[in-house]
């Protein structure tokens, strides 16, 4: 199960993902995206994944363009593997 929750932070708007982001769940989270970029052009975008337990290879690759096209990514400790891949930050720099 996963939860996409959206969140004004006044200077950006923050993506919470929370539970197992795999399967079923990506297509609802790309949706998420799409229409807050589409209703929002130029403000930031967060997605946050301190409360994500599981990301499978769909929800790596659609983080990955999301991460390409600007959007910041917030962590977890369990999550910094996964980000560090996904932004392509070397070891030494992963946070």
């Amino acid at each position: 199960m996963c939860r996409v929750t959206v969140e004004d932070l006044g200077h950006a708007l923050r993506l919470k993902v929370e539970g197992r982001l795999g399967a079923t769940w990506v297509p609802e989270l790309e949706q998420s995206w799409r229409t807050l970029i589409r209703r929002s052009p130029g403000v930031g975008l967060i997605v946050d994944l301190t409360g994500t337990e599981f990301i499978d290879l769909a929800g790596t690759y659609l983080l990955s363009l999301m991460h390409r096209s600007g959007v910041e990514m917030a962590n977890s400790p369990y999550m910094k593997s996964v980000i560090a891949e996904i932004t392509g930050q070397p070891r030494a720099e992963r946070i």
